[in-house]
């Protein structure tokens, strides 16, 4: 998507990109969760690596998965699009319509809260790996249901499976449904390619969700949620955070403007201050 969204802008024929694969941590060790083995930095720092080395001019990032603070050398220089930010529910229609003591795979702590929210009898397991290992294994019938972005479903052409969630239900994580790219904070020139296939509001609304993480200061084990939507020129930011159990919830709603991302950080706090301890302690590095 980046490579055509820059041949396309730039006039350049399709060989003029060079696609290097680079398989992260987080695409090798899948039996774990996230948390246990080194957070969100498993999705980053091979890319990152090479990107420091000089092997790649530029790294694209599912957003979702990119750690709040970043090396300073480093600067995201562009977002595409945004795609459908919900999630999906596969394998029943409704939360409502899972059986009694539903068992629910999902390696997310914001999931799994937010489905012992919605259902208090389920049981979440961790479930891990790509979208295709994870459907075989609901149907396998490991899990009665599973939880997916509708964004990578659709990006596969998958997007007739599962229901979707209405964001009232279920608001997703910060930058669900943004992809990301980066360059060397160095390098003028890549950052001034590839600001052309900018997209300015994507850009604002995910960088809005990203000064609330930075705000809470969370980590892998807390459970954040948080959409930035425009509104005429102004964003309306939606976050909230919520125990692991699912039954304390804080959240708030704000309406900032375009690049404030005090006022974002700011929500973070207060969202932090309003909860008990117990739920503050989950984010306590």
């Amino acid at each position: 998507m980046t490579a055509d969204a820059l041949c396309a802008r730039h006039g350049w024929h399709a060989d003029a990109i060079q696609t290097v694969i680079v398989q992260t941590s987080g695409d090798r060790i899948q039996d774990r969760a996230l948390a246990e083995i080194g957070g969100k930095a498993l999705w980053t720092k091979e890319l990152d690596r090479a990107l420091l080395a000089g092997e790649i001019d530029f790294a694209v990032h599912s957003m979702k998965d990119v750690e709040t603070i970043r090396p300073k050398e480093i600067r995201i220089a562009a977002m595409l699009p945004r795609a459908d930010v919900r999630d999906r529910l596969v394998g029943a229609d409704s939360f409502a319509a899972l059986p009694a003591s539903p068992v629910v795979g999902s390696s997310s702590p914001r999931r799994a809260a937010q489905v012992k929210r919605l259902r208090p009898d389920a049981q979440v397991v961790l479930f891990r790996g790509n979208v295709a290992t994870r459907l075989a294994k609901l149907a396998a019938g490991e899990v009665h249901a599973t939880l997916l972005a509708a964004a990578g479903l659709d990006r596969l052409g998958q997007g007739e499976v599962g229901t979707s969630i209405p964001l009232d239900v279920m608001l997703p994580a910060p930058s669900q449904g943004a992809v990301g790219i980066e360059a060397l904070a160095s390098n003028a020139p890549m950052l001034a390619t590839l600001a052309a296939i900018n997209d300015p509001d994507t850009f604002d609304c995910v960088m809005a969700e990203r000064a609330v993480l930075k705000g809470l200061g969370g980590t892998c084990h807390s459970p954040i949620a948080a959409l930035g939507r425009l509104e005429g020129g102004t964003i309306r930011l939606s976050a909230e955070i919520l125990s692991a159990d699912g039954q304390e919830r804080v959240s708030d709603v704000r309406d900032i403007a375009r690049r404030d991302t005090e006022a974002a950080e700011a929500m973070g706090r207060a969202l932090l201050d309003s909860a008990s301890a117990e739920l503050r302690a989950l984010f306590e590095a």
